[in-house]
């Protein structure tokens, strides 16, 4: 009997421990070695996945706590959205080189040291609240008096004795400003952040392609739909947990919660951001640990050999995979791994489909972030919903549907192994159903919460917008600050501004129960009780507002599932057009473009154009414009959903660019081609047939052309 000595050939050929000799003497041979299922490449995926949870919960608690962020730190929007842009800045610092660097180095112990990285950047976010006094919200009577429950205290006389001893009140706030000035505690949140971004960079280029690289073909897309599946409980978590702290006063367990006069529906509330970054940064450090006990490589699972592929590619593919391994024994020469880069780089560049494919994702990816950042704030201020709330509802409805969506997009990429052409055409189509259906939200919007003096006059008529007139004859006499906010909802369903721009003259009660008697401006307009009194806090929408946000998250998961379900068969389409040694860079290039385009600018210029449509900005203890305290409803929804859909609509064009490149180049009828090369029938992930085309493809025309 003859026996190949080719390591590649005996590895897919099935032999007995021992067989007779001329002579009749016992050979020993090999017997292939059988591994255990919960050991190598599964082992690497349950902590991949883990790390992917984690990751994505640190990033889903700072999109949850941006707008408590924002408040807490007296900051506009755009401030905000840079805070949020500098975990992209982080990520952008080191993510081309530990992509193609770490590659060649051990990748599970650089993904540990990662995960280490993110939990100390996490952990940096929280602590400026340890280092700043207690919250003190805005409210027109804070200097002045204490409320308590004996009292009868006059707004509208209050303010007057204001102007008669202003000189000796802005005192302290003064001194204050310096201390203020001379700590500005949100750039501590921005370099946490920052630092979470850096350790976050090796987790995806090198866990996606050390996936890929020892698991077969045809199970890569599932595990990799398995992957991203798993991560999307960290954001159901992350939202969840965002929507319990917000709910936490931020300084709970130090202040008296009965002396608060404002709830979670206020636009001043403050929840306890802090925490959730500490339990992020801790769970951070517990994922990286597994990583630092497992191997650089593993053995490449045995592919069936089904007779379609001939001798010649299997030389062919044992040749270059054994070149390939003994390049990554070799060491390093820093100068000649420059050179290296550079010529990678060059190859990725060139390839037609993968640049189409690159522009395409990044206008998606621009309206995703603009989209996901200001999300729960257009909650909030377009249907009146707390902080908490509007994060509870986004865990508990969207991203449900986007894991369905991702696993089953990967399911069906295997179930019917679609082909590099049907899948980019799936993927395309269910993007842009998922487009159409999100064109509904411009239906569903709720109207202006109605205050006197901003959205309405004091007599109930329609105002322009930016046409603020706080004063009126009735409340002429009482002399109030129109700088600071402090609303308060009378008996006629109209808010004001503040219980002193109410005309009100006397109050009662404590904390939250204080209610104002006396008003001058409700007797006008009349209500009906009969009263003109007013309670803290603005008026609540109407009901048909309410109807109308159960709509918008009906459309918000119907929209999100066909986004996801489309999402994977145009992930794999990342790394399925370059070369086989050309993935973890073609990946971490892809992430470079996301962050530099995408992830640092968009939220600053979405938070900008989102502060145009400001119409009461709040006032710090400084006498400076502090954080937005209401939106013109109408002009933040078309401005906010008309950004996130024009970002959307010419990825479409390209989308089908991309798709006619993708059909001419895999399905053109080359004389030269090999058998099965270029057609719609041979499948993405197809287990020895797609194997071999890839590796043909990468020494004859990809060698030249990087895949086009």
């Amino acid at each position: 009997m003859t026996v190949e000595t080719d390591s590649n050939v005996n590895s897919n050929l099935e032999m007995e421990s021992t067989q007779p000799l001329e002579h009749g003497a016992i050979k020993q041979v090999p017997v292939k070695k059988r591994t255990s299922c919960c050991t190598g490449l599964k082992m690497f995926l349950a902590a991949l996945s883990f790390s992917y949870l984690c990751k994505t919960l640190s990033g889903t608690i700072m999109k949850s706590s941006i707008t408590q962020i924002e408040r807490r730190f007296d900051i506009p929007s755009s401030v905000a959205g840079l805070i949020d842009g500098s975990f992209e800045i982080g990520n952008l610092l080191v993510v081309a080189f530990v992509s193609y660097f770490g590659a060649k180095s051990h990748r599970p112990k650089i993904i540990a040291l990662g995960c280490f990285i993110m939990s100390a950047g996490s952990i940096l976010t929280a602590m400026p609240h340890f280092f700043m006094g207690y919250y003190k919200h805005e409210a027109a009577s804070h200097a002045v008096f204490s409320v308590n429950s004996t009292s009868s205290l006059s707004p509208c006389s209050m303010d007057q004795n204001i102007t008669g001893v202003s000189g000796t009140l802005l005192k302290h706030p003064n001194s204050d400003c310096v201390k203020e000035a001379s700590s500005p505690m949100w750039i501590y949140v921005l370099l946490g952040n920052m630092l979470r971004g850096i350790g976050e960079s090796p987790i995806s280029p090198l866990g996606i392609s050390y996936l890929d690289d020892f698991a077969k073909e045809e199970d890569a897309p599932l595990y990799i739909a398995c992957l991203h599946t798993i991560a999307m409980i960290g954001p159901m978590f992350g939202y969840l947990l965002g929507s319990l702290c917000a709910s936490l006063y931020v300084d709970i367990g130090f202040v008296d919660l009965g002396s608060i006069t404002i709830t979670p529906k206020d636009s001043r509330w403050v929840g306890a951001w802090w925490l959730g970054f500490l339990i992020s940064g801790m769970i951070n450090l517990i994922a990286g640990i597994p990583f630092c006990f497992l191997p650089k490589s593993l053995n490449k699972p045995e592919e069936k050999n089904n007779g379609k592929t001939s001798s010649g590619l299997s030389k062919i593919k044992g040749d270059q995979s054994k070149q390939y391994k003994s390049e990554s024994h070799q060491p390093m020469k820093w100068s000649v791994v420059s050179k290296d880069f550079v010529l990678s780089l060059k190859k990725v560049l060139s390839n037609r489909i993968y640049i189409t494919f690159l522009c395409c994702t990044l206008l998606q990816f621009c309206s995703f972030v603009g989209f996901l950042t200001y999300k729960p704030k257009y909650m909030e201020q377009q249907y009146g919903q707390s902080t908490s709330r509007s994060n509870f509802v986004t865990g508990v409805t969207a991203l449900p549907a986007v894991s369905i969506g991702i696993f089953l997009g990967g399911f069906i990429m295997k179930k019917y192994k679609l082909g590099i052409v049907e899948a980019t055409k799936f993927g395309l189509v269910m993007s842009f159903m998922a487009f159409l259906i999100s064109v509904a939200q411009f239906f569903v919007g709720c109207e202006n919460h109605v205050v006197a003096g901003l959205t309405v006059s004091y007599d109930s008529k329609p105002v322009a917008h930016h046409e603020n007139s706080p004063f009126s004859a009735c409340n002429a006499d009482c002399k109030c600050a129109t700088n600071r906010w402090d609303p308060v909802c009378g008996d006629n369903g109209i808010s004001y501004i503040s219980a002193c721009l109410a005309g009100c003259k006397a109050s009662t009660g404590y904390g939250k129960n204080t209610v104002y008697h006396n008003c001058s401006c409700i007797e006008i307009t009349g209500s009906q009780s009969g009263n003109s009194s007013v309670t803290l806090g603005l008026c609540p929408k109407s009901d048909h507002c309410s109807r109308k946000f159960i709509y918008y998250s009906v459309i918000q998961v119907v929209s999100a599932f066909f986004y996801a379900l489309g999402g994977i068969p145009l992930y794999v389409l990342t790394f399925r057009c370059v070369q086989p040694e050309l993935k973890s860079l073609a990946l971490g290039l892809h992430t470079l473009v996301m962050r530099s385009l995408a992830g640092i600018p968009v939220p600053v210029y979405v938070g900008a154009l989102i502060d145009r449509t400001c119409l009461k900005w709040g006032s710090s203890s400084c006498a400076q414009r502090g954080a937005c305290r209401i939106y013109d409803a109408d002009a933040y929804r078309y401005t906010y959903l008309g950004l996130v859909a024009g970002l959307r609509v010419p990825s479409y064009f390209l989308g089908f660019f991309l798709y006619v490149l993708v059909k001419k180049h895999y399905q053109a009828k080359d004389p030269k081609s090999t058998e099965n090369e270029g057609q719609e029938s041979v499948p993405m992930n197809k287990d020895t047939n797609s194997k071999s085309n890839e590796y043909l493809s990468s020494s004859s025309d990809v060698e030249k052309e990087s895949c086009i």
